[in-house]
């Protein structure tokens, strides 16, 4: 019997503003514990909230990103629970009445396909401190840094099949945000995660099979993992002739699994009501058109434009559009290289890609600005080095801060583009690989190749490429 998988994400996106969303404590990330918690994070009694007009902004521009409708009347609620790291004993949200809803997003599928994805809602709430088990010894620690901290928790329809599918929504909202310039995304610190939402049913039913949601992932591969992993674990159990019981999980990446943490509650568990202290916030049509005319141009629009402009395969420029530094990096650099853009993506994409990932940095850190990645470019172009050459060069560079003219000065990398010397060369090979020669000759095209290699292995790897191809294509005939 086949199945049909349902999942469905809710991400939580932490907003860039200076200040928390109903005070004026600082957000900074990395502080020491509880140092950046005010009277009003901390819930102390008469203290009041005040809404950070920033907050507001930013979850409007995020709505009007994903072409969703902007609630002209949102309506903050009391989200009522009790954990250690919730000093009021609720929390601030938004329920009936968010901010942002009835949104779209497009998603690009493995096989080329796109599928859009709705998003349900995204509504402004609060942060939770955070709880710190590590260094205790048998106790927890509270620390109400985070506390108040501003989020936008964006709810998506149960509309995606596959892991793979979840990730690609979900690498699309993040690309987003960090193209708004409302959030670093930034996961590792908590900037960016996501609740995922899984359930299996049989093919063809109609009704939704019984769901968990697994908590707090912080990586699009643990997000991925997490998702397959619980997908088996559901199947196994239903096959088995057991029953999926509604509960919140979490990820162990530590053995690749999912663990029960509690019953999933209901909305009506958590008792929202309007929250008295706050009044509703009304969204003007001038406010709207005013951050309308702020949106930058959006990965999608950036994406089609790299295929018209500079004529990329689609499946390029959906990577290089993928994070708005690695773009802006990409155009800046093809600006600069008079129509050598394939050439400039193609490094990008390849060994600059490669030593980022290697170092763990963002393209924003990269070693090499544009100007000395065009200067590699360029001399690629012209002819003056070999790719082989280049990627020695970007070593040297990125090792650095010496440019690719003065690495291939004092190397002397400069390619040997003279005829006559590489002529000399060419005939030297074919004379003393006879065997080689008359193979080729009888039709075994492959050992073409085995030329190249030899004049390449003799001039150190400086020939000049397209000419030893054109003189070995003259000579051996």
């Amino acid at each position: 019997m086949e199945w049909e998988v349902v999942i469905g994400l809710e991400i939580h996106v932490q907003l860039n503003t200076q200040t928390k969303i109903f005070s004026a404590a600082p957000t900074a990330y990395g502080a020491a514990p509880n140092t950046q918690a005010c009277a009003v994070d901390l819930a102390l009694p008469g203290v009041l909230p005040v809404l950070n007009g920033q907050a507001v902004r930013k979850a409007i521009q995020f709505g009007l990103a994903v072409d969703a409708t902007i609630t002209d009347q949102s309506v903050f609620a009391r989200k009522n629970y009790f954990y250690p790291d919730l000093p009021k004993g609720y929390q601030i949200s938004q329920f009936e009445l968010p901010i942002v809803a009835n949104g779209k997003l497009e998603i690009e599928r493995e096989d080329g396909s796109t599928k859009v994805v709705g998003i349900t809602r995204a509504h402004l709430e609060e942060d939770a401190g955070k709880s710190l088990h590590e260094d205790f010894h048998g106790m927890t620690g509270i620390d109400l840094n985070r506390a108040g901290t501003p989020l936008i928790e964006i709810v998506s329809e149960p509309e995606m099949s596959s892991a793979k599918e979840a990730v690609a929504y979900m690498k699309k909202i993040h690309s987003i945000v960090q193209y708004l310039g409302i959030s670093d995304g930034n996961m590792q610190e908590g900037s960016f995660r996501c609740d995922a939402n899984v359930s299996v049913r049989r093919e063809g039913e109609t009704e939704l099979g019984t769901r968990t949601e697994t908590k707090n992932l912080n990586s699009f591969r643990f997000v991925e993992r997490a998702i397959n992993y619980e997908i088996e674990r559901q199947i196994d159990v239903i096959e088995s002739g057991g029953k999926i019981v509604q509960e919140t999980r979490l990820y162990d990446p530590d053995d690749d699994s999912t663990r029960t943490m509690r019953t999933k509650e209901e909305a009506n568990d958590y008792r929202y009501f309007p929250d008295p202290d706050l009044l509703p916030v009304k969204i003007d049509t001038e406010l709207l058109q005013e951050l309308q005319a702020t949106l930058p141009e959006l990965p999608d629009v950036k994406k089609q434009r790299f295929c018209d402009e500079f004529g990329l395969s689609q499946e390029d420029a959906i990577q290089l559009t993928s994070s708005r530094d690695l773009a802006d990096y990409f155009e800046q650099a093809a600006a600069k290289t008079n129509g050598q853009a394939k050439l400039v993506a193609n490094w990008v994409l390849g060994e600059l890609s490669a030593a980022l990932n290697q170092n763990s940095i963002s393209v924003s850190e990269s070693p090499i600005d544009t100007d000395r990645f065009t200067q590699l470019i360029m001399r690629i172009a012209d002819g003056t080095i070999s790719g082989k050459i280049a990627k020695e060069v970007f070593q040297d560079m990125w090792n650095s801060d010496k440019t690719a003219d003065q690495i291939i000065g004092e190397k002397e990398l400069q390619q040997i583009s003279d005829i006559g010397e590489l002529e000399a060369i060419v005939d030297q090979v074919i004379k003393d690989n006879p065997q080689q020669v008359e193979q080729y000759l009888s039709g075994k095209d492959k050992v073409f190749g085995f030329f190249v290699g030899k004049v390449m292995k003799e001039t150190k790897g400086k020939a000049n490429p397209r000419q030893v191809n054109e003189l070995l294509k003259n000579k051996l005939v």
